[in-house]
């Protein structure tokens, strides 16, 4: 009897236990790159109704995707065998962080049979962007579109200094997927490079191979960047969103797999690129930081000219390498040959493998006089990355014949670059204008002059004391000076952007610098705070309204867009005035 009443008591208590109702949510893990895709899941061992989740701040959410499951367990209990069917479902979302911190999802509730579930809260800490590692366990039977995968291929992660670095961002996605609306593009800084975007007038579809798989792949942008300094460079991530339609792992009747349409922020994290100085050894007195392949001339329009005539003298650099980083050598000529500043000119084209193309500057020279002339012969050094090794070109000596002088002899000064003139004078004229001189001076000694200039010292005494204080203070107020500079940046790249309008590139950098240090001068804060959230957010704070922060960031986001995208100069230019007009709109209202 004794036994009878124990097996019914655990079998009350097995049926209590397995009618209890469970709703929980889990993630894999409680810190997460600000680069990664977090995997978040509701799971009830039931079916519910009225499912409300949570808010997602500081994520953008996806989802969500209903997955439901059937289990049924079998209970043989002396003899007598019980059968019972489990029913679960899961209500998963896929969150992608939109800044670093720690931030709580709150709970999210469910009904079943008329009695409202909660799930705990979770806390989730959000890290600097992380090389995206493979993590044991990690499921991915309900987590659509994992094969998307956004890449930044560098074709050296070990440069010299002005050595090329070309960054190829390429998207892999499976063949089965298809892939669009591309939006949100937020391009690195690339601080302490020399950068040059190349453009995709068209995005294909090609074959790829990542990880050893096939994949389809479109390359979504090139950049050629020079390194400017040695040491270990960080360039940040390159992110955008877009919208794909992946297969979900079921098929239809006719065997076909079912798709679904999600939406993907995807990142390529952080790269590191090492970039090692220029050795010292062998380094010519001559180089100047070119780094490449060159060629070097310097050729004269003519030799032979008469006194007062000019010519042309064009010192250039051609070949395949940092051409706009550098300057080229100033010629030395005689003092008789007066040399005016040059004009400098550019053809250079920057392809996928560097820069290529021919600098030069042309000097205007006037000889004064009759004579023989020698311009030195010039050098010319670069840094050759295919024999790892300094070479210099020299010029050759030019002899300028200067014809119908006025009479002087020119001299060859033998120890130094520059030429001295002697004139032969036979004589002088006799002074042809009369200046006459008072014979009486009043002395300076006790006149009002002399006081006045030995009391003016003290009078300035408490004029500097004052204007010293003043700016004392104006040093020591760090934000105001910061706004001032600000500011002053603000005018400096509106009025760049407006020289380099109908040049794409340059005009929308300068745009986007003017509006950047326009947020830094009114809200007060760095390039690193510097994100989408955190600018409406501050904006708000200052009572800046809904239309004006709207118009704002669109406009932003179009200058990010528009530089690797086509555009007109009418483009550019209503650009530019939407950008004066947005502006001194938010001007007003952030007083």
């Amino acid at each position: 009897m004794k036994k009878i009443l124990l097996v019914l008591f655990l079998s009350f208590f097995y049926n209590a236990v397995s009618a209890q109702v469970k709703f929980e949510a889990q993630t894999e893990r409680s810190s997460y790159g600000l680069n990664e895709r977090i995997q978040l899941v509701f799971s009830i061992n039931n079916e519910g109704d009225n499912f409300e989740p949570p808010k997602f701040s500081g994520f953008k959410a996806e989802g969500p995707f209903i997955n439901k499951g059937n289990q049924t367990s079998i209970t043989i209990i002396n003899g007598r065998v019980t059968q019972k069917r489990e029913i679960s479902t899961q209500v998963i979302y896929y969150l992608t962080p939109t800044k670093k911190g720690t931030f709580t999802i709150g709970a999210a509730s469910i009904e079943y049979e008329g009695t409202i579930y909660k799930s705990a809260p979770i806390k989730i800490t959000i890290t600097d962007p992380i090389q995206m590692p493979n993590y044991p366990g990690q499921p991915n039977n309900m987590n659509f579109g994992e094969g998307i995968h956004l890449v930044a291929e560098l074709s050296t992660k070990n440069p010299y200094i002005n050595e090329p670095v070309t960054v190829v961002y390429k998207l892999y996605f499976e063949p089965r997927s298809t892939v669009g609306n591309f939006r949100n593009f937020k391009a690195p800084k690339y601080n302490d490079f020399w950068s040059q975007y190349i453009d995709m007038k068209q995005l294909t579809a090609e074959r790829g191979k990542y990880n050893g798989k096939d994949y389809s792949m479109v390359v979504l942008r090139k950049v050629i960047l020079y390194p400017l300094e040695a040491g270990a460079k960080t360039i940040e991530p390159f992110k955008i969103d877009l919208d794909a339609e992946v297969p979900t792992g079921r098929r239809d009747w006719f065997g076909e797999y079912e798709m679904r349409v999600i939406q993907k922020s995807l990142s390529t994290g952080n790269q590191t690129i090492n970039v090692k100085p220029l050795p010292e050894k062998g380094k010519p007195e001559s180089f100047t930081g070119a780094v490449g392949n060159f060629d070097f001339k310097v050729i004269p329009s003519k030799t032979a000219l008469k006194a007062g005539e000019s010519l042309d003298l064009e010192v250039s650099v051609s070949g395949k390498g940092n051409l706009k980083l550098f300057t080229l050598p100033k010629p030395v000529v005689p003092t008789a040959l007066e040399m005016y500043e040059p004009s400098h000119t550019e053809n250079v084209q920057t392809p996928l493998t560097g820069m290529v193309g021919k600098i030069s500057d042309k000097y205007t020279i006037i000889p004064q006089f009759k004579g023989k002339y020698t311009i030195k012969p010039m050098e010319f050094s670069y840094y050759d990355l295919g024999s790892k090794s300094y070479k210099t070109i020299t010029s050759k000596e030019i002899t300028i014949e200067v014809a119908e002088g006025d009479g002087t002899i020119v001299a060859n000064a033998p120890s130094t670059n520059k030429q001295a003139i002697q004139k032969k004078e036979v004589f002088q004229f006799n002074k042809l204008k009369t200046e006459f001189v008072s014979a009486s001076r009043e002395d300076f000694l006790g006149s009002g002059l002399f006081y006045g200039l030995l009391i003016a010292p003290l009078l300035l005494i408490p004029i500097v004391m004052i204007a010293r204080k003043q700016k004392e203070a104006k040093d020591a107020d760090v934000v105001g000076n910061r706004i001032r500079q600000n500011n002053k940046l603000v005018k400096r790249y509106l009025s760049e952007a407006k020289k380099q309008m109908g040049d794409k590139v340059p005009f929308y950098m300068a745009m986007e610098k003017a509006l950047h240090n326009f947020l830094k001068a009114k809200l007060h804060i760095e390039t690193v705070e510097m994100s989408k959230e955190n600018i409406i957010e501050l904006l708000q704070q200052r009572n800046a309204s809904e239309e004006s922060i709207n118009r704002f960031m669109e406009l932003m986001n179009d200058c990010e867009f528009a530089r690797y995208a086509p555009a007109t100069d009418i483009a550019m230019t209503n650009d530019f005035e939407r950008a004066v007009e947005r502006i001194s709109e938010l001007e007003k209202q952030l007083k």
